[in-house]
């Protein structure tokens, strides 16, 4: 948390140094009227205190509360405590609730171009994501297409390169897929329709129920840290890679616009620098719970862990580009996402592969030897 710290202490230091000037200017009485205090109600898409997904908005409003010295108080409700999970966008955008904490791609119904901030299949990884968001185009194509559902979007986590899926049989091949029924959300769903499958949305509360049932029969969620929390071990046998699906998950924070307006700008300030802290603390989180958990669950409780063969790796690519093909010549709008997330992918994976990946197949070589 000493990050959390440096960010508190640098928000109040400009707070304070804001208000300084007035002290005088106003006297005494002016500086002892109290500080008009801000109630705002967070919705999520996530079961209660659920890791990571469901920590990440407790730690946001936990940080803002300390960071405005009580001023901004914001109380999280689990989705189902206030409204179903499906129901955050609207909540937030009638102003029900102030804000949301979700994905984009459960927002589909309201535009195809909102998967776009959440998950491209074969995409974006989460530092390409972050970069494309806060230092290319994404976060002003993000804001331009909520603008007139009445939100403000704000990157709100992501959980890096998620796992395939579990299943409950073994796909040697895209004949595996043909009728199959998974659980997954976005664009992916589209394209896993396209090779065969049956694509089906749920939320995250609906998944271990369902394939203990029967109702799918394989299910996408996160990676090994969410994954063994959620228990899918006991109710699917086999655990696909890699996650061709979400490479880089990016979460979202979404706030009202009017709830937005009626802060003063050093709110403003701390809302935007938690959402900025809060993204990047996920992934860290990530990165050392899933490397804890696939061990739990291979060691501990002997999962079998499989790569999905190249072949249908090859036919999810190609059902891939159709989508987006034909997503890009019905909407104007989805065609300038398409095209300013290619651009910024291809440019990040011509350093990617003399950086990252020349570094971790350097680092692989050394160690086998």
């Amino acid at each position: 948390m000493r990050f959390a710290s440096i960010v508190i202490g640098a928000v109040m230091a400009l707070t304070l140094v804001g208000c300084g000037g007035s002290e005088q200017a106003t006297g005494s009485a002016a500086a002892q009227a109290p500080a008009k205090v801000f109630k705002w109600k967070l919705v999520t898409t996530w079961p209660k205190n659920f890791p990571g997904l469901g920590v990440a908005p407790e730690t946001f409003a936990d940080l803002v509360n300390r960071m405005s010295n009580g001023r901004l108080q914001v109380k999280v409700y689990a989705g189902n405590e206030l409204v179903p999970p499906f129901e955050v966008f609207d909540t937030v955008s009638s102003g029900t609730a102030e804000m949301g904490h979700g994905a984009s791609y459960y927002w589909r119904g309201k535009s195809q171009a909102t998967a776009f901030f959440t998950a491209v299949p074969f995409g974006l990884t989460a530092a390409e994501m972050n970069g494309w968001l806060y230092h290319g185009d994404g976060l002003a194509l993000w804001r331009e297409l909520y603008s007139p559902f009445n939100l403000i979007p704000f990157p709100g986590g992501n959980t890096g390169v998620q796992m395939a899926g579990w299943f409950n049989r073994e796909i040697n091949s895209v004949d595996d897929i043909k009728g199959l029924k998974m659980r997954i959300p976005g664009l992916a769903g589209e394209v896993w329709d396209r090779v065969g499958g049956i694509a089906v949305s749920m939320p995250g509360s609906e998944i271990y129920t369902s394939m203990q049932t029967g109702v799918i029969d394989a299910t996408e969620w996160v990676s090994p840290y969410n994954d063994l929390a959620l228990g899918l071990h006991q109710v699917a046998k086999y655990y696909y890679y890699p996650g061709w699906q979400e490479p880089g998950p990016s979460l979202e924070f979404i706030v009202n616009q009017q709830a937005w307006e009626s802060l003063p700008p050093d709110l403003q300030a701390i809302v935007e620098a938690a959402t900025r802290y809060v993204n990047q603390d996920m992934h860290d989180e990530y990165t050392a719970g899933n490397n804890r958990s696939l061990q739990t669950l291979v060691n501990e409780h002997g999962v079998q862990l499989r790569r999905l063969p190249d072949d249908v790796l090859i036919a999810l690519k190609k059902a891939t580009d159709d989508v987006l093909n034909e997503m890009a010549a019905e909407d104007e709008f989805v065609r300038r996402i398409r095209d300013s997330v290619d651009q910024f992918r291809a440019q990040a994976q011509d350093y990617g592969h003399i950086s990252e990946k020349a570094y971790m197949d350097m680092r692989e070589n050394v160690y086998a030897n």
